[in-house]
């Protein structure tokens, strides 16, 4: 018979989770990340290791199965899989933090780092990580997300079980504790608040390009030259001098090399019309095999310039890990790609005559380190031509606008998002969103941007010192979890006063 209080038990565990879940984006209620990371320190009070593991699980579960539920439109199969991975990766992290100690505060010293280490593994392994529906993305537009300016946005996860801590501690009715510890992340935020981030250099004139169109359909569904035929459309709407104009990712698909097809004298002759720096997104057909997805430059005289192949792919979107024994397994109707992209090993920079402009193609703007290697390469602004038009709802997308916020306010730079049928959007240096698209809409957004020089305490730190601390808070709470603590008293008792 199941014991009444582990059953309800693994309900407190389901209900964390989902206040987790309801932080992030699309919902993004944001103070509900901390009373969902304060029940999990709660169930793991006194808890021992199976039980630890198991509530984790569940709990992650319950974050995860509706805050990935894009996944099932990109993979059915990999849904399951990756909420069942990512999950024991919680769990893990729960057996990490020390339950059966006496001393609470030994718990609330590993507490907020494991849960750090388990978004920092998911965003790793396997296959390069899928860095979707962390507890960062809830923070973005919350004062809490300026922290990613000196801890990048692995430091806002550790920011966020903090408070958890707190709100734990203050159930406990340590009043001063959970005080204290709720000051010291006040204190991280004033300290990100006046931190550097950077320094403006000029002003240009941007326009971020949507074509618009149904949601919801795949390349192989749709005529490439229905695409771009929409872009060009749209880029008629600029009507005043822009000196920089971007276009969404893979908005022009071509087979062979873009310079012998008929697109390439089109795009000479739109970025000619418009004397402007034009950036557009690019598939390229190499072999039966293989495909090449860029972003390229057309100048204001016409000519061609320099172009980013995107590095990091999405794994069973653009290429197939694994792929000749999943195709031995599913067989000729597995539904997985025909051909992989081949990743680029540039640096994510173009130098234009608007400016040098840093590149986080798509899936690239989820990952801290590719918008930051644009940025330590000179970049002035960063781009990030996506195009999330094949996947239903709008996860993916208000996940990736919350995510150009994380990177804006880690780099100190403005970001431009274009993407064929929404989400679009400008971003400050600060996080703010101030043009957004809707869904399907087609449009174009201007704004004056600013190009910006001098870097961030997190571009020069980057994510690894935050993991590093991690690591060292829990090797200390389990010493002195294991009683190392005690012993070193008994052979040094305080001296009795006279």
């Amino acid at each position: 018979m199941i014991d009444p209080r582990a059953l309800r038990a693994l309900l407190r565990a389901v209900i964390a989770g989902l206040l987790i879940a309801a932080s992030i984006p699309p919902w993004g209620w944001w103070p509900l990340a901390f009373i969902g990371v304060a029940m999990w320190d709660r169930l793991l009070c006194n808890a021992k290791p199976r039980a630890r593991f198991v509530r984790s699980t569940v709990l992650a579960i319950a974050w995860f199965a509706p805050t990935m539920l894009w996944m099932v439109d990109l993979t059915p199969p990999g849904y399951p899989i990756a909420v069942i991975v990512f999950a024991v990766y919680v769990g893990v992290a729960g057996l990490a933090v020390p339950g059966r100690s006496s001393r609470s505060w030994v718990r609330w010293l590993a507490l907020p780092a494991a849960f750090t280490l388990a978004e920092a593994a998911r965003c790793t392994f396997p296959f390069g990580g899928v860095p979707l529906a962390t507890t960062a993305m809830g923070q973005a537009s919350a004062p809490l997300g300026q922290i990613a300016r000196v801890l990048c946005a692995v430091g806002v996860t550790f920011a966020v079980a903090v408070i958890g801590v707190a709100l734990s501690a203050l159930w406990e009715r340590r009043h001063l504790l959970g005080a204290i510890t709720i000051a010291g992340v006040v204190a991280l935020w004033l300290v990100a608040i006046i931190a550097p981030s950077g320094h403006d250099i000029r002003a240009i004139n941007a326009a971020v390009v949507q074509g618009g169109g149904p949601q919801g359909t795949r390349a192989t569904e749709t005529n490439p030259r229905d695409v771009f035929n929409r872009h060009i459309e749209a880029t008629k709407r600029v009507t005043t001098p822009v000196d920089l104009v971007l276009w969404p990712e893979n908005v022009v698909a071509v087979e062979g090399p873009i310079s012998v097809n008929r697109e390439n004298a089109e795009l000479s002759a739109l970025a000619s019309s418009l004397d402007t720096t034009l950036v557009v997104g690019i598939t390229e057909g190499i072999d039966s095999s293989n495909f090449a997805n860029a972003s390229i430059v057309y100048l204001p005289d016409g000519s061609s310039g320099e172009r980013y192949d995107k590095v990091r792919r999405v794994p069973f979107g653009e290429y197939v890990p694994l792929r000749g024994i999943l195709e031995q397994i599913a067989g000729s109707n597995s539904g997985l790609p025909s051909r992989d992209a081949v990743a680029g090993s540039e640096p994510a920079i173009l130098h234009t005559p608007a400016g040098d402009l840093a590149v986080a193609i798509s899936w690239e703007i989820f990952f801290t380190n590719r918008g930051r290697d644009g940025v330590l390469h000179g970049g002035q602004i960063l781009l990030n031509p996506t195009n999330g038009s094949s996947y239903w709802l709008t996860q993916v997308q208000t996940q990736q606008v919350a995510s150009s916020q994380l990177r804006a306010i880690e780099s100190g730079r403005w970001v431009l998002q274009a993407a064929p049928t929404g989400f679009s959007a400008i971003v400050t240096p600060t996080g703010d969103v101030v043009q957004r698209t809707a869904i399907s809409e087609q449009a174009v957004l201007q704004q004056e941007v600013m190009l910006r020089s001098g870097d961030t305490i997190a571009t020069v730190i980057g994510p690894l010192p935050i993991v590093v601390l991690s690591l060292l808070l829990i090797a200390t709470a389990w010493w002195f979890a294991t009683n190392r603590f005690t012993t070193l008293r008994s052979k040094f008792p305080p001296q009795q006063s006279a």
